[in-house]
């Protein structure tokens, strides 16, 4: 069964919809390893940077915005380890699960439109292209 299971999350609703699906899955894989990763996007450290003081305040924020998924994980009996890393969402999801040997990666999805996705990409989307492990996409 999983033996390491990495729940890509921003802490957003889509994120703790996917970590209810990650407490199910949990439940048949009860030696596996949990991990919450948050994939900072460079596009928005600007932003961070301006509204902080300081290096811990940013890196106290961000493990905040993780807090309610972690928290849903915790409640349901499971120790997720939170890991933040740096770099575009979607590759940067897909270097670590392969660098980490993940056995599955699940990741809530933002329902975007065919037209969106297209002009946007999706981060679940780039993920599912280059994983080389199961991909779970939450709605």
């Amino acid at each position: 069964m999983y033996q390491h299971i990495v729940l890509a999350a921003d802490g957003s609703e889509n994120s703790i919809r996917a970590a209810a699906e990650m407490v199910k899955i949990a439940a048949v894989a009860p030696k596996a390893v949990i991990e919450i990763l948050y994939a900072v996007d460079p596009s928005k450290v600007k932003d961070e940077v301006l509204h902080s003081h300081t290096h811990e305040e940013i890196e106290y924020n961000r493990r905040q915005k993780l807090q309610p998924v972690a928290q849903l994980l915790t409640a349901a009996g499971l120790h997720p380890r939170i890991t933040i890393i740096n770099g575009d969402p979607g590759p940067s999801i897909v270097q670590y699960a392969q660098k980490h040997h993940t056995d599955l990666i699940i990741i809530g999805t933002r329902g975007l439109n065919a037209l969106q996705e297209f002009v946007l990409g999706s981060v679940s989307h780039k993920v599912v292209k280059r994983a080389h492990c199961p991909v779970l996409i939450v709605k």
